[in-house]
């Protein structure tokens, strides 16, 4: 039996794809401008900073997300953390368990609907209790929120599905 109930590039395509989305949903022809408008961001303080360092972090914690992401949309993980996260040391019953569940809900959609109740219940409230304190418009949550929201589902879907 495999350790991990995942396959090992399914992480880094994963926040890959989050990048990716992240081009096309904050496009000025998608929801660049709005965001720039609720955002107070400019075309100058977008040209500032140090793009491979923004990228390379933001590449960074989309892997970091997609590790714990992981953890929500493979049921398989709770079966693994049961017996301690070691599957060589399992009794006869956890290998007999995980032949008949081993894929059980290892889907694309199932992963993507865990994807997005992690993003409606984990990315939005995170994100519009500090809009709130910044003193950002709904149109900024909603545009900020929406973007993880939908990422989170394409992540999930990946995470979970790829087998």
């Amino acid at each position: 039996m495999d350790t991990l109930p995942i396959s090992p590039l399914a992480i880094p395509v994963a926040a890959v794809a989050a990048l990716v989305i992240g081009a096309i949903w904050y496009n000025p022809k998608v929801f660049g401008n709005a965001w720039m408008r609720a955002s107070g961001m400019t075309e100058e303080k977008m040209k500032s900073g140090n793009m491979a360092v923004i990228f390379g972090l933001a590449l960074l914690f989309a892997a970091m997300l997609a590790v714990l992401l992981m953890q929500f949309t493979n049921h398989q993980w709770g079966a693994l953390g049961m017996i301690g996260g070691e599957p060589e040391g399992a009794k006869a019953s956890f290998e007999a368990f995980m032949a008949d569940y081993g894929d059980a809900y290892r889907t694309f959609k199932h992963g993507a609907l865990h994807g997005t109740i992690f993003g409606v219940f984990g990315a939005l409230p995170i994100i519009g209790t500090i809009a709130l304190f910044e003193r950002k418009n709904a149109k900024y949550i909603f545009i900020n929120s929406g973007y993880w929201i939908v990422t989170l589902a394409v992540m999930g879907a990946i995470l979970c599905g790829w087998n």
